[in-house]
């Protein structure tokens, strides 16, 4: 099965790096996830949908409410489900 999620090679890079954009409110077993995970930015979240992020061990539903409005701040939004590029009715 194929996901957005990043490689694992990016996994060190990520638990490093101090410059991650992740809103103060998120939990630290959701930081460890998305850090794990190769994700540092919210940016990179708007490539994923939630139903990925929720596949990671420590990544919760409330993890995901604290996310979202993170994301609509920056004018960004989680993936679509149907993974299509295109809009969808």
């Amino acid at each position: 099965m194929s996901t957005n999620l990043p490689d694992q090679s990016n996994k060190k890079a990520a638990a490093s790096g101090p410059e991650s954009d992740f809103p103060a409110g998120l939990s630290k077993p959701a930081l460890r996830a998305l850090a794990g995970a190769g994700f540092l930015r919210l940016e990179q979240l708007a490539r994923v949908t939630e139903k990925e992020l929720l596949q990671l061990h420590g990544m919760g539903p409330k993890g995901i409410k604290t996310l979202r409005p993170a994301l609509e701040a920056k004018g960004l939004s989680f993936a679509s489900e149907s993974g299509a590029s295109g809009k969808s009715s």
